[in-house]
């Protein structure tokens, strides 16, 4: 096993045993997967963001874009350290100036994302970030918005990916760059 492949095995183990696990969060049948204790280790979360950008080398990234609310966090430390623009995607209505909207599909119901029309100059590479990738219904969205403004989806970041809903099919057709540090199969 080589050093690099361990150290991403040993991250996604510490991040497994993080990871606190909710029965029927938000709604009866979900178990979901709560990163928040994880915000709690600050060596944690930094190692998260170096894990992320070793994954990251050799890929160039103009402007991450993190996804309403999770993406923001671990989203917002990973544009500090890479030293590029952090633009926020959020929900129909949070966003101040003049927009682009994309409708989606989420894992327990619908929603109309929105990005700053400004937040993306065309051929910009963007790093889209969430925490999880479920069904892939907010991060397709959230490559439209980006599509829109003609920037190019260069990669995506997770925390965490639920595998077993075949998301990542998908977003394959986009870039072959997906990182997830943890995969429940």
């Amino acid at each position: 096993m080589s050093h690099t492949l361990h150290f991403y095995h040993m991250i996604s183990k510490e991040l497994e045993f993080a990871i606190r696990d909710i029965a029927d969060f938000p709604k009866p049948g979900i178990l979901f997967k709560d990163i928040t204790p994880i915000l709690k280790d600050a060596k944690l979360c930094t190692t998260v963001i170096d894990e992320f950008i070793s994954q990251l080398n050799g890929i160039e990234i103009d402007v991450v874009a993190g996804i309403e609310s999770r993406g923001f966090l671990f989203g917002l430390m990973l544009a500090n350290r890479l030293k590029i623009p952090f633009v926020p995607i959020r929900k129909k209505g949070k966003l101040p100036f003049k927009t682009v909207e994309e409708p989606c599909e989420l894992e327990y119901g619908s929603a109309i994302l929105e990005l700053h029309e400004d937040a993306i100059t065309p051929g910009q590479r963007v790093l889209i970030h969430d925490d999880l990738l479920a069904t892939g219904g907010t991060v397709s969205a959230a490559t439209r918005l980006v599509q829109k403004l003609d920037g190019v989806v260069a990669a995506y970041a997770f925390v965490i990916s639920l595998d077993f809903l075949n998301a990542n099919v998908k977003l394959k057709k986009v870039t072959p760059n997906i990182i997830s540090l943890v995969a429940y199969q």
